[in-house]
């Protein structure tokens, strides 16, 4: 089958793309006390270099004391920023284009028997697991710097000459816990029965960020039905559920939802063949990335544990593209372990393609 609908150009807002393949975010802790290192700036570089069509870092927290469950993981304000410039000024010399992912880990909690959170952890109703209060709920006052730390790192995204701006909205982080009706038991306007009424922080994070980086610089949102915390757990149970819960992020500012599975491949929802990312345009209109173990045979919950996974073919991938279900590919650990994939792909030199390994994720290769 021709890949040529893999590097088709698309414009969103101001960006133009050249091909459809999106590095995915992945958190790699190699930013001492938040700051990220030359060695940071190398590693998406590389892939600039290799010809991604739009990198997006990995999570980047905002200003909040405890919105980060890592001293490793880069921090987005403050004494970060001459270093994020730096990341971005060396992509663009590469040829590239580039989007920080904005992230609050919430009362996602660190590694580690010894873990402590760096402050008052922030959540919606106070539990960490379904079922397990343990933290008090944010208070107004809370939600409120909250959104406002989200648009302030939006607005020195631009300021920095970032490309885009991607809200990290999924995964049982802060966000998708406010979605998540397991753990968001407020009574207030930020909960309710509903997830369309759930979704009322989320939008509000989205319109400051909107606010932060004016009206030409897309703002992406990604988003799961799955949580670390439960697989199997559904913020959606059905196409009208799904429809009730991303109109409001959309009209809150959102151009491009991005939709993490762990397989692409597999549908959503019943009597359908479209994956997350074919329902999230199908009910919004609005351009979709698809992710999920794109271009490997495991997937990558797997890779945790030790699991290898071999090059897999592309075939199924191109043929939904082709139908225009999606609008983008983010490709994670194929890229992480091989800059020049992308290359690779294009060029059909695929006896090249190499296995991912665990020990890939312990380097910036």
């Amino acid at each position: 089958m021709s890949i040529d609908s893999l590097f088709r150009p698309l414009q969103v807002r101001s960006l133009r793309l050249p091909n459809r393949i999106v590095m995915a975010p992945m958190t790699r802790s190699f930013s001492p006390g938040g700051i990220p290192t030359a060695e940071v700036a190398a590693y998406y570089r590389r892939r600039a270099q290799g010809e991604v069509g739009l990198i997006v870092t990995e999570g980047t927290v905002v200003e909040r004391p405890a919105a980060r469950n890592d001293a490793n993981v880069p921090v987005f304000h403050g004494d970060a920023l001459p270093q994020w410039k730096r990341v971005a000024d060396e992509v663009h010399a590469a040829g590239g284009r580039i989007a920080p992912q904005l992230w609050h880990v919430g009362s996602s909690r660190g590694i580690g028997a010894d873990w402590r959170p760096f402050g008052r952890v922030d959540s919606p109703s106070g539990l960490v697991m379904p079922g397990k209060q343990v933290l008090e709920p944010m208070t107004e006052e809370d939600i409120a710097d909250t959104i406002a730390a989200f648009g302030r790192s939006a607005r020195a995204a631009r300021e920095l000459g970032f490309d885009a701006v991607e809200i990290h909205g999924a995964h049982g982080y802060l966000i998708d816990q406010f979605f998540w009706g397991a753990l968001n038991l407020r009574t207030d306007r930020w909960g309710g029965a509903t997830i369309g009424e759930r979704a009322a922080f989320g939008a509000e994070v989205v319109r400051a960020v909107r606010a932060g980086v004016g009206e030409d610089i897309p703002v992406i949102l990604r988003l799961s039905q799955w949580k670390a915390q439960d697989f199997a757990v559904k913020n959606a149970a059905n196409p009208r559920e799904l429809e009730a819960w991303l109109t409001p992020l959309s009209e809150a500012g959102v151009d491009v939802f991005h939709c993490s599975q762990r397989r692409f491949w597999e549908p959503e929802f019943p009597d359908s063949e479209l994956n997350f990312a074919g329902w999230a345009k199908k009910v919004t209109g609005k351009p979709t990335i698809t992710v999920g173990s794109v271009g490997l045979d495991g997937e990558f919950i797997a890779a945790f544990g030790g699991a290898s996974s071999r090059p897999a073919s592309l075939d199924g991938l191109v043929r939904r593209l082709e139908a225009e279900e999606f609008d983008l590919v983010a490709v994670g650990r194929a890229l992480l372990a091989d800059p020049q994939w992308v290359r690779k792909i294009r060029d059909g030199r695929h006896d090249e393609l190499g296995v991912f390994e665990r020990s890939a994720l312990a380097t910036l290769s």
